[in-house]
């Protein structure tokens, strides 16, 4: 009689065990739908909208995607409340440093970058950051100043992805966060600008 009591009282904790570890990986789990949405709002305020601009087709191979549902989680959402309802994760979140950053880089873009992509001279790379393609498609003149642009672009690139992720309290989120603007900096190209596939080879659109 104890030796059956005992087993059902491991059943019982093994079984509470396996939903609050289900549950903790429900909460925390990268949410790529809702990071993509900011991410094409806040590059389309930097270049400005195109034409082809879009929210890149989700990758079933990308790490960055939410794992797909399966019946036992189904089933524990009806028994666990998610505690990521109570604190959903915000992309679009406005600190002093992201709005700063934003404003920066748009008005970077207009007044030194833009040239430089619709010659052809510069490029999106891979993971999300701007290159020097081709330094002959810019007056000599102007090749110091354009070079300083892009530096300071790749800085605030690389401090807007760490912000977003602190800013959510996931720091452990800026490399996916990055892969995420780094497919939108693409998908939002303008016609005819160059970019990075993801072999590194440069591409026109």
């Amino acid at each position: 009689m104890k030796a059956a009591l005992r087993r059902r009282l491991l059943g019982s904790a093994f079984i509470a065990a396996l939903l609050l570890t289900a549950c903790v990986t429900i909460n925390v789990y990268f949410p790529a739908a809702q990071a993509q949405e900011a991410a094409k709002e806040f590059v389309d305020k930097v270049i400005g909208p195109s034409d082809q601009s879009a929210s890149p087709a989700s990758d079933k191979n990308d790490p960055g995607a939410p794992p797909p549902k399966s019946p036992g989680l189904s089933l524990l959402s009806l028994v666990i409340p998610e505690a990521q309802a109570q604190d959903a994760p915000n992309f679009n979140v406005k600190t002093p440093a992201i709005q700063s950053i934003e404003s920066r880089m748009s008005d970077r873009f207009t007044a030194s970058l833009q040239a430089g992509f619709d010659s052809g001279a510069l490029g999106f790379t891979k993971d999300g950051m701007i290159s020097m393609r081709d330094a002959t498609k810019i007056a000599l003149k102007d090749r110091v100043a354009t070079n300083q642009a892009v530096a300071d672009d790749n800085r605030d690139r690389n401090a807007v992805y760490r912000e977003i992720a602190v800013a959510n309290g996931h720091p452990e989120w800026e490399a996916q966060i990055r892969a995420t603007f780094a497919r939108q900096w693409i998908a939002s190209a303008h016609a005819g600008w160059w970019y990075q596939d993801a072999g590194g080879a440069w591409k026109q659109k």
